[in-house]
């Protein structure tokens, strides 16, 4: 992380990711963060599912806080989303160990497909202000990155069946895997991605468009 640029931004980060120093780091480089909150840190997890809990019962009138509900159809499902994004508990246990920790937040799907019914409840910490859209956004945000990039890079660029062992040689090739995909997706051509790929390879015009622009 300190050899990017990430003033400004939002950075989210799973479960895995949720750890003091992380989030340390993300404030010193003057950017916010939404952690993802799992077992692996069970003390605050627990704290702030109990907090938030305590203050659905009376409908969070003693605490300050926004909530979003957006629903969709698609793929023969109907999916209902609703985020809480409300500001720290003064006595939020370890509160203090969390670098710029402001807000925590929870988003709730309930989705409905062939008469089965399916509620996922996850909850975060944040360093943002309450503000339950910005919050919302940032928590859907991966979900892209992996159906835009992740899934890209397994079917077009065939990375998970590589069978790279050196580490270096293993990060250099997914450096220029992700920076090959961009150059791509930039182009303005309607191909999909895995034709522009060929196209470079069958044609040095087309390859030098998508390396310098059109």
């Amino acid at each position: 992380m300190k050899l990017v640029d990430i003033q400004g931004a939002i950075v989210t980060i799973d479960a895995m990711g949720t750890q003091k120093a992380i989030a340390k780091q993300i404030v010193k480089q003057k950017a916010d963060y939404v952690l993802a909150l799992k077992g692996n840190q069970e003390t605050l997890h627990d704290a702030v599912i109990d907090s938030i809990d305590h203050h659905a019962k009376n409908d969070f009138t003693d605490v300050e806080v926004r909530r979003h509900t957006t629903t969709e159809t698609a793929h023969g499902r109907d999916t209902t989303r609703c985020d809480f994004h409300l500001s720290v508990p003064v006595d939020l246990a370890d509160l203090e160990l969390w670098k710029g920790l402001a807000t925590v937040g929870v988003a709730i799907s309930a989705r409905v497909g062939e008469g089965k019914e399916t509620v996922e409840t996850r909850y975060y910490i944040s360093s943002l202000p309450v503000g339950v859209k910005r919050f919302a956004r940032a928590v859907r945000s991966p979900w892209g990155i992996e159906n835009t990039c992740h899934w890209s890079l397994d079917m077009t660029f065939r990375e998970d069946e590589w069978r790279i062992r050196d580490e270096h040689l293993r990060e250099n090739f997914a450096w220029l895997n992700r920076f090959s995909l961009s150059l791509l997706k930039q182009h303005p051509g309607k191909d999909s991605v895995a034709m522009k790929r060929r196209g470079c390879g069958w044609n040095e015009d087309f390859l030098l468009e998508v390396l310098a622009g059109p």
